[in-house]
């Protein structure tokens, strides 16, 4: 199976594919976010840190803002790549965006997207290809069970401005018992975060 996932997401042509890996254990994060700061164009991707992504659902939701944006226009942000990890933030600060969704020298665990587009065309095999040669870290498939142990919810909770349930303060423990329903719930606060942006300045 390959680990390369090519997605055509609904409402979208389907010659703006979306290509996603998962990596964990991340050896060149700085070397990568240099790539994207010196402008690299084969590093057109957007990176994005897996421990701020609650699910799949999270992270294609983004890339579809992305898109629409792309299509219609309206991009804020230099490409369509930087606009996936900017669409992932509840506020319109593009800079903390980054700092907060990109990768960084720290980054462990690591989600790349890749837009296709007609002027920008990008093949599954050459994603993959140019991916495993430049990523030092274990690929692994891109699904919900394997990014929910890269998760970092009480960061999500602080970034998203969260409350947690009880309103105890500690979070350590409600990950435990009803997992899969706080992770549900957690994803629909966070998707509408994501959507309220630019609402409410």
């Amino acid at each position: 199976m390959a680990l390369l996932q090519t997605l055509h997401l609904e409402h979208l042509p389907s010659s703006h594919a979306i290509h996603a890996a998962l990596y964990r254990d991340i050896k060149n994060a700085t070397h990568l976010q240099q790539q994207l700061l010196n402008g690299n164009t084969d590093f057109e991707y957007a990176f994005i840190d897996a421990g701020v992504i609650v699910s799949k659902i999270h992270a294609l939701a983004a890339a579809y803002r992305a898109v629409n944006d792309l299509l219609e226009n309206r991009l804020r942000s230099r490409n369509v790549h930087s606009e996936i990890v900017f669409s992932l933030s509840p506020n319109n600060n593009i800079a903390e965006s980054f700092r907060r969704f990109g990768i960084t020298p720290t980054t462990t665990n690591l989600l790349i997207i890749k837009v296709s587009t007609p002027t920008s065309p990008a093949a599954a095999s050459e994603v993959q290809e140019h991916l495993t040669s430049s990523i030092e870290g274990e690929q692994v498939p891109f699904e919900d069970s394997v990014l929910s142990q890269m998760t970092d919810v009480a960061r999500i909770k602080k970034i998203y401005k969260l409350n947690s349930g009880g309103g105890g303060g500690k979070k350590t423990g409600q990950v435990n018992g009803a997992k899969g329903d706080e992770r549900k719930e957690l994803e629909v606060l966070v998707l509408g975060a994501m959507a309220l942006r630019g609402v409410t300045n």
